[in-house]
């Protein structure tokens, strides 16, 4: 069992049903991950996210961002909450917001997002879509750092999966989700184990650049 004085203190957010969040409990109930998870995050008063995190013993903030005169005032206060939970690593997982860069600045390094494409294809929405109608052989998940431009931020892992004859967004969706959330468990173990830190725009795997990135095995 991790000991929890020495876990990674994680922050999650999130917009929807929170299956990414989901893995990552799944992960460290199960002790496969020394992380703990200290806050759920979100912009949606509906969202699973908060339920699952509730449910849990997390805790579980919702934002509004209706409350705030604009976009930054929003940012700076949502990661003021991030800061008084004390977080060492925020995982954006299913959070559908753009981050106003300079609130989020001083936590470059250590956040990260999970983007549903082989990045840098398809940034923004409706990856699946895309994917599909470019007539692309494969697709994937990407989890990278994020940074000011949006999906732009180093890339440190992929999966990858082929795109199959009479693939609908649905299936592909579907077929690639089970894939996203071993990947995202699988980087976040690799930072909770300081194995990654980003250097400018590197990435350090135990102190050597990446040429490219990971790819999660079959």
């Amino acid at each position: 069992m991790n000991d929890p004085d020495k876990a990674m203190r994680v922050v999650v957010l999130a917009s929807g049903r929170g299956s990414n969040l989901e893995a990552l409990i799944d992960a460290q109930r199960g002790g496969h991950l020394p992380i703990r998870i200290v806050g759920v995050l979100s912009d949606k008063h509906e969202a699973r996210a908060l339920e699952l995190a509730r449910s849990h013993d997390i805790a579980a903030i919702h934002l509004d961002p209706r409350q705030f005169p604009d976009r930054r005032g929003y940012d700076l206060a949502l990661f003021a909450r991030i800061a008084d939970l004390h977080a060492d690593l925020i995982v954006l997982a299913g959070f559908m917001r753009i981050l106003d860069a300079e609130a989020f600045a001083p936590w470059l390094g250590r956040i990260i997002n999970i983007h549903p494409s082989l990045l840098p294809r398809y940034p923004g929405l409706h990856t699946h879509r895309r994917a599909l109608e470019a007539g692309d052989r494969e697709h994937g998940a990407s989890v990278h750092f994020v940074t000011a431009e949006l999906d732009g931020g180093p890339v440190i892992a992929q999966t990858v999966i082929e795109i199959a004859e009479g693939d609908t967004e649905g299936s592909l969706a579907s077929r690639l989700l089970a894939r996203e959330h071993r990947l995202l468990v699988a980087c976040v173990g690799l930072l909770a184990a300081g194995r990654l830190a980003l250097r400018a725009d590197t990435i350090l795997l135990d102190g050597v650049a990446l040429a490219a990135p990971l790819r999660l095995p079959d």
